[in-house]
């Protein structure tokens, strides 16, 4: 990578970052002399205790109790426990601020739009909460969204948080066994949907499928339908069903935030589903407030009044990070829809409408814009926008190029990297630090990240496994369904004793950023959603042509894309008509970003001794790179069916 920073902060800047006043806060506290950002990383993987105490009291966490001691067996993972004895409530942080300024913004893809004063935002919380609790809603139980990106969402949210109920949402785009695979194994109390969604100038209705799904949880006590499409929708056929209007109630106005532990579940967010239905992973919502408020005011330089964007859905757990903002006093910008319908300007005339100052989004929208020959700079006044954020899939180093030249040569451009699985990040954007040209600019504060070789060996310039070496915060609770926590070790520590291994390809630079090449397993990742084969496989078995298939990933001009193997049943052939049915039940089935680029029919698929197939060979050989225990496989011989098939060169 070149040596040449693309931005780089003034002075003026740096004296004036969050940052700067946390690092001369932390001299003074502990009398230390941290004189720069790397000094002040280092002394907070060092000293995690007295960093995390420190970045407590910084961001002013509200709780009715204070910790008895930071951390707890801090030398395991798991096991590791952080602010024992604290009581503190979610929900309650995200609404300290209640005047008369905007909470919330939404503005959809056909023009609606809505914005939340943070008075009028506890109100409601308020109204829906106190209905919560009339329903039987206690600490621990499940709430649940098959929501688009509304307001509603993040109400129903803060409202279930309220009261400590564990939240858990998936993206209405979802087919129903996309949902049940996930909300089935938690048996959630309520659900709320909406009764459809606009994406590409469609209407998309949710309500048939809401009916399928809410028949298949016995555990539901009540579905909360929010009008979004229509004024009144039909909700008669629906069990349990009532309009959000009708569950407000009109007479509360305070919230009666529940205080819990630090480590009480929060949210549960879900695996991609590789191996078998997805894992259910269960964060914590002091691990989850403080992660994410260091990572906003630390990190994104975020302050009150400023107004923060992500296009993001309500499954991606970038959703979760974006409403944190809440706790910082900014205002939380929300979108639902195409990012490209009518044309390429819809966000960036909201960026601009609405002054902007953090704006969000993927690395694929970005090499997507440059693609569609978009020059938001030229046609869009920016002065308000201070960064830009990128995740979901590395950053391709023309597309910090395109960002410069098109959108803003001022602009602060922070790649970030991190997960589902920690609901934050590993690697971050910096405000006291220059920008390089295809590297995440470095480390999250606490957070212990190195490189290791397969030996377990540190790495500094060579690419290697991404690992944590200490505790942190937003480490899981555990997985649900898990009882001796063993789908939890083998996920994350069993590479490495006492070691998060995340399953990420990275090198540490000279700079002391980070380059990510990408997943080092055979998750598919197109755009930067996590998408599990095993998904893909459910709805490809409902085909008795097909004997089975195998779905990997393709490294493709700059991305990853979805290729989809099929042996098929004697007598039968990969026909175009089989092949739009079979893209029509994955889109349908699971969700249309499941949905291959490739359809090939093989005669063969190799697969293990014992009859498991081996997805991650077949990847290597696609890309030309060896294949590593050959005699494990029952027939290696298929692995030549793959090598230089014409379909993968187009």
């Amino acid at each position: 990578m070149t040596s040449s920073p693309l931005w780089q902060p003034t002075a003026a800047a740096i004296a004036a970052s969050n940052l700067q006043r946390f690092r001369n806060f932390i001299n003074q506290r502990q009398g230390a002399a941290l004189a720069d950002y790397p000094a002040l990383y280092q002394w907070s993987v060092e000293q995690i205790e007295d960093f995390w105490a420190g970045l407590w009291d910084f961001c002013e966490i509200r709780a009715s109790r204070r910790w008895d001691r930071v951390l707890q067996d801090g030398n395991r993972m798991p096991g590791a426990r952080w602010f024992a004895g604290s009581r503190l409530n979610f929900a309650e942080n995200l609404l300290r601020r209640r005047d008369a300024a905007d909470a919330l913004v939404f503005r959809g893809e056909d023009g609606i739009s809505r914005r939340i004063s943070f008075a009028e935002l506890y109100r409601v919380v308020a109204q829906l909460a106190a209905t919560l609790r009339q329903l039987g809603v206690q600490p621990g139980d499940r709430v649940v969204g098959f929501m688009p990106n509304l307001p509603q969402t993040v109400i129903a949210m803060l409202a279930a948080t309220s009261i400590g109920a564990v939240w858990s949402s998936c993206s209405p785009d979802f087919g129903i066994q996309g949902v049940l695979d996930r909300f089935g194994q938690i048996a959630p109390k309520v659900l709320f949907t909406a009764d459809g969604y606009v994406y590409a100038g469609k209407q998309i209705d949710c309500l048939q499928r809401v009916a399928d799904i809410a028949a298949q949880l016995p555990s539901l006590l009540q579905l909360i339908v929010v009008p979004h499409l229509q004024p009144e929708p039909d909700i008669g056929s629906l069990p349990h069903a009532a309009l959000w209007a009708d569950c407000l109630d009109r007479n509360a106005s305070e919230i009666e935030f529940a205080q819990l532990p630090f480590d009480h579940p929060l949210y549960i967010m879900y695996s991609s589903g590789t191996t078998g239905v997805p894992k259910c992973i269960v964060h914590s919502a002091g691990g989850t407030l403080l992660q994410q408020l260091k990572e906003h005011v630390l990190h994104g330089d975020l302050r009150a009044g400023e107004r923060i964007f992500y296009f993001t859905t309500c499954g991606w757990m970038m959703w979760n990070w974006l409403v944190s903002a809440l706790a910082v006093g900014a205002t939380v910008m929300l979108y639902d829809g195409s990012p490209f319908h009518p044309d390429a300007n819809i966000l960036w005339d909201y960026c601009r409408d609405e002054r902007f100052t953090t704006f969000g989004t993927s690395a694929k929208y970005l090499a997507a814009l440059e693609k569609a020959g978009a020059r938001p700079g030229l046609s869009h006044e920016l002065a308000s926008l201070q960064a830009i954020l990128s995740t979901g899939s590395p950053l391709l180093p023309e597309s910090y190029d395109f960002v410069y030249r098109e959108i803003k040569p001022g602009v602060r451009l922070s790649s970030i990297s991190g997960g589902t699985d920690i609901v934050s990040c590993f690697a971050l954007g910096n405000p006291v630090l220059p920008v390089y040209r295809g590297e995440l600019q470095c480390r999250g504060l606490g957070m212990a990240v190195a490189i290791y070789n397969d030996a377990g060996q540190p790495l500094r310039g060579e690419k290697g496994e991404l690992v944590c070496t200490r505790p942190f915060p937003s480490m899981p609770i555990g997985f649900w369904n898990d009882a001796d926590g063993s789908k939890y070790h083998a996920a994350y520590f069993e590479r490495f004793a006492n070691i998060w291994c995340h399953g990420d390809y990275a090198e540490l630079t000279e700079h002391d950023g980070l380059i990510i090449y990408g997943r080092s397993d055979t998750v598919l990742n197109p755009g930067g959603v996590r998408i599990g084969t095993a998904e893909i496989y459910r709805q490809v078995e409902r085909f008795p042509e097909v004997m089975e298939a195998m779905a990997v990933g393709q490294d493709w001009q700059g991305d990853v894309r979805v290729i989809l193997f099929v042996r098929m049943q004697p007598g039968h052939v990969l026909t175009n008509e089989l092949e739009q049915r079979l893209r029509r039940q994955i889109r349908d089935g699971a969700s249309p970003r499941h949905v291959p680029a490739k359809i090939i029919e093989i005669a063969d698929i190799p697969r293990t001794i014992s009859g498991k197939i081996v997805e991650l060979a077949v990847r290597n050989v696609i890309h030309g790179l060896p294949v590593k225990n050959q005699d494990a496989l029952a027939n290696p011989q298929a692995l030549a069916l793959f090598g230089n098939l014409p379909q993968l060169r187009s």
